[in-house]
């Protein structure tokens, strides 16, 4: 089988992976923060700058990964979903570049990330039967309950940017957690089995980065083969906390990376509401996600 190229534009991040699907391997892999959701709490529609940017993306994420970007498999979630002017931006997208998105929904976003943890799981050889997946992302959070081969899923309405757009001004962010901790605590009540046993899977952005300060390595020596399968511990989360808070911006930056600064201290709080609500004391944090879980997909369909 040929290589697999998958691509996932999310809220503020922009992910590519090179995917070997014969033998289920990584071959490469490129990351920018595009900031695609900037201003959408405000206006609802997605901004010309940030379209120019997912363009320079694209384009740059082609020469460095040396890929057709027509042959790549694109894929973009909550931002693309909530903007009033989508349909115009994924239009401009492919006569600047060729490319083809499809918005998928919260749903089949659930069953694809899913997907790329039981394979990480699995290569991490962890029990992976019966576990809650954390999916912080910047427009929403998913949360997904695996029980053998079945799932249940929920989308939330609240990610790492729209919710620091939100309460960047009004200082309110723990009282609005504190408000969703409800629609939380409602959804695992539909669940008619105890998630007592269950493993408290973490992926994304914010969990990984968490991961990698608490090994001690910055953004410019993030290595996903050391942060896949840590654990991360609830007092974990509060030290972190103290670091984003009492460090420069240029320290944090290092720590974290351009573009990611302003929206850590947010996530981190997210993290921390889905600990408290599912009253767990660790979770084990992938890096894998969307974007290996469609090239999974692809691979087992072909």
């Amino acid at each position: 089988m040929k290589e697999i190229i998958t691509i996932d534009l999310g809220s503020n991040s922009f992910r590519v992976l090179k995917y070997d699907g014969k033998n289920h391997r990584i071959l490469d892999e490129y990351h920018q923060v595009v900031g695609l959701a900037d201003g959408l709490i405000s206006t609802g529609f997605i901004s010309k700058e940030a379209q120019e940017r997912v363009v320079e993306a694209l384009k740059t994420a082609s020469q460095k990964l040396n890929f057709n970007i027509k042959d790549a498999i694109c894929v973009t979630t909550a931002a693309m979903r909530k903007a009033k002017n989508s349909q115009e931006v994924l239009e401009y997208l492919k006569k600047q570049t060729g490319v083809k998105f499809n918005i998928i929904d919260s749903n089949e976003e659930a069953r694809l990330t899913l997907l790329a943890v039981k394979y990480a799981l699995k290569r991490e050889k962890i029990e992976s039967k019966n576990f809650m997946l954390l999916d912080i992302g910047g427009g929403s959070t998913e949360l997904v309950i695996n029980q053998d081969e079945k799932f249940f899923s929920k989308s939330f309405d609240f990610g790492i940017v729209t919710m620091t757009q939100k309460n960047i001004k009004t200082s309110s962010l723990q009282d609005d957690l504190n408000s969703r901790k409800k629609e939380i605590k409602d959804f695992i009540s539909k669940i008619n089995f105890s998630l007592k046993n269950f493993i408290f899977v973490a992926t994304a952005g914010t969990p990984t980065t968490l991961a990698a300060v608490k090994l001690g390595i910055d953004y410019f020596n993030y290595d996903r083969n050391l942060v896949n399968g840590t654990k991360i511990y609830y007092e974990d989360l509060e030290n972190s906390l103290n670091i984003l808070k009492n460090k420069s911006l240029e320290e944090v930056t290092k720590l974290v990376g351009k573009g990611r600064v302003e929206f850590m201290e947010v996530g981190t709080y997210i993290y921390k509401t889905f600990f408290e609500v599912l009253d767990k004391k660790e979770s084990i944090v992938f890096d894998d996600g969307l974007r290996e879980g469609v090239a999974i997909d692809f691979a087992i369909k072909m």
